[in-house]
């Protein structure tokens, strides 16, 4: 119970948390990755989209092929622009994993630069000879 001047902790829907924070385009789309069990509030995996959640509390999702893990700074009141949605969380990810341990034909394609355009003939045979392609 909060003392005289102090304001209660405020708690608020995960799907809304989600929402507001910028983590999901929609609340129809939390649902869905809350229904999923993609998601776990301190530890804990949760199914239910309106699981309350306040400043404090650790959320860790699998979102966009990502391990993200957030800590709630405060709950928000509207879904605002980006540099206000970062403001409610504080995001304590591992780093991600290095991508050392990619396949020759990945690793093919991570040589390009970037704006080179289209592979030319000899690099699509290339790419095609280290996919195991073509060779009849």
């Amino acid at each position: 119970m909060p003392g005289p001047g102090e304001t209660p902790l405020r708690k608020e829907r995960l799907d809304r948390f989600l929402f507001f924070s910028r983590a999901v385009k929609s609340r129809t789309l939390a649902q869905k990755i809350i229904d999923s069990g993609a998601i776990r509030v301190n530890s804990e995996r949760t199914d239910r989209s309106d699981h309350k959640v306040g400043a404090g509390d650790v959320l860790t999702m699998a979102l966009h092929g990502r391990i993200l893990v957030w800590r709630i700074l405060d709950c928000g009141t509207r879904r605002g622009p980006a540099s206000e949605a970062q403001g409610l969380y504080e995001d304590i990810s591992p780093p991600a994993p290095p991508k050392a341990d990619l396949s020759p034909y990945e690793a093919a394609i991570a040589e390009r630069p970037l704006g080179s355009g289209r592979p030319t003939k000899k690099e699509r045979r290339e790419t095609d000879r280290l996919r195991g392609e073509g060779e009849e």
